[in-house]
């Protein structure tokens, strides 16, 4: 992570050399930034790896690759890093794709001085406080069974964890009906130890959760004892009554938490609607690890299978760029979920385009 003392790192992709030197002198001179120019787009992705920026700024028509198709490249390998994305063609149509893509800013050339300066300090500053925000956070995932959670946020959590996030999963009953309890007990505990989770697994009856007491409860007790800053759990739209139980149960119990979202369960129904789609390019791998703790279930369900996991996580993906996501309904957001970030953004930017 960045040293606030130290300068703003900017990475400018522009096959234009004229273009890419003004724009790196300005932001060398005005804003005090260490910029890298690159003005052959095929080693952009590579350089951005190497040099780690605090804001990327793209144009959108280059040749062998487009800022569009960088910025979904970027959304997936990096999934907090702010982007600006430029033309010299006003449209709303590109406005949109860029902000489809996830764009921190759409600007039009030419770009003034004074605009560019300050666009990038703004992003930089935001930047570096989400990431060192995310070295801060709790985050608590609460599923009816054992691999509930898994299976909703698997890719998110194990983000989450790399990014040094502390994750805690509270399972409210040991899944009795759906197999051996403490075949599915142990299950349970290998999966939170392959994550690095901290694991609260309760005894509630399976098919018999309640939305109110002891549910409310239980998670009002591990809520008071972690203090989480995100929760995740089941969405009400779901054919599974313990689900929408939790569900209910959670919106009581977390009233006092910031962010809430709720994940997509295999009992999902179609009015599942999610608001946000998060990028866990780099952790599909890690996310099939943790349901392959759950042998029991893997030999009878057939939405544990790997090709089913993977085509459902690049589905989303068209909503939310890179090739694989996690999808989420938000109940309720007044902090950033920054690992990995997922904001979709207003439409405040495309009007701004049209101004």
């Amino acid at each position: 992570m960045a040293n606030p003392a130290q300068k703003y790192r900017v990475c400018v992709i522009e096959d234009d050399p004229d273009v890419a030197f003004y724009m790196k002198t300005v932001l060398e001179k005005r804003a005090d930034a260490q910029v890298v120019a690159v003005t052959d787009p095929s080693i952009a992705l590579d350089t951005i790896a190497a040099f780690d920026p605090d804001v990327v700024i793209t144009d959108i028509e280059m040749p062998g690759i487009s800022g569009i198709d960088l910025l979904r490249e970027l959304r997936g390998r990096h999934p907090g890093m702010p982007v600006v994305v430029m033309t010299a063609h006003v449209s709303v149509d590109y406005a949109v794709s860029a902000l489809r893509a996830q764009a921190d800013e759409f600007l039009t050339k030419p770009i003034a001085s004074s605009e560019l300066v300050a666009i990038v300090g703004r992003l930089a500053e935001e930047g570096r406080a989400k990431r060192a925000a995310s070295q801060q956070q709790v985050v608590l995932a609460i599923g009816a069974h054992p691999d509930d959670v898994e299976i909703g946020v698997g890719g998110i959590l194990s983000a989450h964890r790399d990014a040094g996030n502390q994750v805690v999963i509270l399972t409210l009953s040991r899944g009795a009906r759906g197999g051996d309890a403490d075949d599915r007990q142990h299950e349970s505990l290998a999966a939170a130890e392959l994550l690095g989770a901290r694991l609260f697994l309760e005894d509630l009856e399976d098919t018999r959760i309640s939305a109110a007491d002891p549910t409310v409860t239980i998670i009002e007790r591990v809520v008071a004892e972690v203090k989480p800053d995100i929760v995740y759990t089941h969405s009400a739209h779901d054919r599974h009554q313990d689900h929408r139980a939790v569900h209910a149960a959670v919106s009581v119990a977390t009233r006092d938490v910031r962010t809430v979202c709720c994940f997509q369960s295999p009992s999902a129904t179609i009015d599942f609607r999610p608001t946000r789609f998060v990028p866990i390019d780099g952790f599909t791998e890690a996310k099939l690890r943790l349901i392959d703790c759950f042998r029991s279930q893997a030999e009878q369900r057939a939405y544990l299978e790997h090709d089913f996991v993977l085509a459902t996580a690049r589905y989303w993906s068209r909503f939310g760029g890179g090739t694989s996501c996690e999808p989420l309904e938000v109940m309720r957001d007044t902090a950033d979920i920054s690992v990995p970030a997922s904001s979709i953004h207003t439409d405040a930017r495309i009007r701004r385009t049209q101004e």
